[in-house]
């Protein structure tokens, strides 16, 4: 095991390209957020001294910082940069450091490490559920949803038991607080009915490969966002799983899989090869689904998020998540008797414990066939009522084939110009948005939310009056010299990339 390095000591690690990093926080600016610094070096060795040297050079971390009666959240930020941040992803990082932010931080960031009490986290919890939403309260109302309240929760307990480890207080608060039940969403599959008309309609948007591959695999989407041409060979039919693609404040990265279990091999089904080898000759690029507006890079996880939505929207399918392709994929292949072992190395999960925990619905239903099979073979069952004349025998009963649907793509009605447009995101929440020419000669985009279509339509109208005013008045001052025409000057507006990480958050789901 591991020497535990002491409070102030700085966080040492290997990196994944191989090299050894350090880092130690030197300081806390205005606002209680401390800031850190770091080293780099080829072994942990060479790390540790210039760690020591950057932590001699700064008079390292003051005694006076880390103490039980310091605010806690001060300890909280100290923790986040030191404990955690060094071992979470990226996007994780994200939903992290907004929870603190936003939430922690000024309902108790102010209350003594020491003194904080069960009752006071039992209180912020409370009005977390009751009025803690910060902002979009119009479209999700004041209140956190229970599974962001047991997230702030989660970040609280494990501060305050590493508080304990270092003997800043004796026990952790947070154990015993009550907490909304955490409540399972439910498993969304789409029927075979369902399957048909979902690939005919993507087939006619020209998304059919991406979702065919994933409704054939089960891959996460960040793993099929991430493929290249290179990761599949088309004598054997062998896929690499081994990389994933995800977004991080509107840039991609590239990183290896969500566990080591995750790099995986799948040999795909024929058919589906077949279908991707003529795919691969109207492609140039090296990677199997490629952005549309830069070949070099692959399509980005929100975009075919949102074509998703369309695609069943348009094919007359319930609304699922990206994610729920996934467990279409593993309840087709139990039904149709993959083993429980197989599939779980097919998903990448870490055991086939995992799996059953998640299908154990199904396969109790493949158990209870299995038994009437069973009783019907070697139990001698009494004769079914609708045999047929006497004297003859009864066939033995067949699988229902599913028929073929006479599903037509739909094509669509074409808004009116100057109308904007209006799109379901998933089963409670439509988007409008209006993106006008403005004076300074580019298309800038605002959007408007609500529950309904017909109230989405309504604001939509409102904005596009709002925006048509705001374009008029732009126009005026630069032709009097006054203006850019740059309708985000001196406004403060909520641009994509920022919509996006609100819903990437809202609809994340992992296993």
């Amino acid at each position: 095991m591991a020497r535990k390095r002491k409070a102030g000591d700085g966080t040492v690690r290997q990196r994944k390209d191989g090299r050894w990093e350090g880092r130690i926080v030197i300081g806390y600016d205005d606002n209680g957020y401390p800031k850190t610094k770091n080293v780099l070096a080829k072994t942990k060795k060479e790390c540790v001294e210039k760690l020591q040297k950057l932590k001699e050079d700064y008079g390292g971390l003051k005694p006076e910082k880390v103490r039980s009666e310091m605010p806690f959240g001060d300890w909280l930020t100290y923790w986040y940069e030191n404990h955690s941040k060094p071992k979470i992803r990226p996007t994780t990082q994200e939903t992290y450091e907004s929870r603190i932010r936003l939430h922690i931080i000024p309902e108790i960031g102010d209350i003594p490490l020491n003194k904080l009490t069960q009752n006071d986290l039992q209180q912020f919890y409370g009005r977390l559920k009751k009025s803690g939403r910060k902002r979009f309260t119009d479209k999700y109302g004041e209140g956190l949803s229970d599974r962001m309240v047991r997230m702030c929760h989660a970040t609280c307990r494990s501060a305050l038991e590493k508080a304990v480890q270092d003997g800043l207080i004796r026990v952790n608060p947070a154990i015993g607080c009550k907490l909304p039940p955490k409540k399972a969403r439910e498993m969304q599959v789409l029927t075979r009915e369902e399957l048909q008309r979902f690939l005919i309609q993507a087939k006619f948007e020209g998304y059919y490969e991406v979702f065919l591959l994933d409704l054939a695999t089960g891959l996460r989407r960040g793993e099929l966002m991430a493929l290249q041409w290179d990761d599949l060979n088309f004598k054997t039919g062998v896929l690499n799983v081994n990389k994933q693609v995800y977004d991080v404040r509107g840039q991609l990265q590239i990183s290896t899989p969500k566990t080591k279990n995750s790099v995986r091999k799948i040999v795909l089904p024929p058919a589906v090869v077949a279908v991707l080898r003529e795919y691969k000759k109207t492609v140039d690029s090296r990677w199997m689904f490629p952005s549309p507006v830069k070949e070099e890079c692959p399509i980005t996880p929100g975009v075919v998020r949102r074509r998703l939505q369309l695609i069943l929207e348009h094919a007359g399918c319930k609304h699922v998540r990206f994610h729920d392709l996934r467990h279409t994929f593993a309840t087709l292949a139990l039904e149709n008797g993959m083993d429980v072992k197989t599939l779980s190395a097919m998903l990448g999960h870490v055991s086939a414990a995992t799996t059953l925990d998640i299908y154990t619905h199904i396969t109790d239903d493949m158990r209870l066939t299995a038994a009437a099979n069973i009783d019907s073979g070697i139990g001698k069952t009494a004769p079914q009522d609708d045999a047929s004349e006497p004297g003859q025998e009864t066939a033995p009963a067949q699988a229902e084939k599913p028929s073929m649907t006479d599903f037509k793509p739909y094509v669509g009605r074409k808004r009116r110009s100057g109308t904007g447009c209006v799109s379901e995101i998933n089963d409670h929440l439509f988007e409008g948005r209006y993106s006008p020419k403005w004076p300074d000669g580019k298309k800038h985009a605002r959007n408007v939310y609500a529950h309904t279509r017909e109230e989405c339509e309504e604001k939509l109208k409102a904005l596009i009056v709002e925006m048509k005013d705001e374009i008029a008045e732009a126009q005026r001052l630069k032709d009097l010299g006054e203006g850019e025409g740059d309708p985000w000057k001196g406004k403060k507006c909520i641009r994509e990339p920022q919509i996006e990480s609100i819903f990437e958050n809202e609809q994340r789901a992992h296993l």
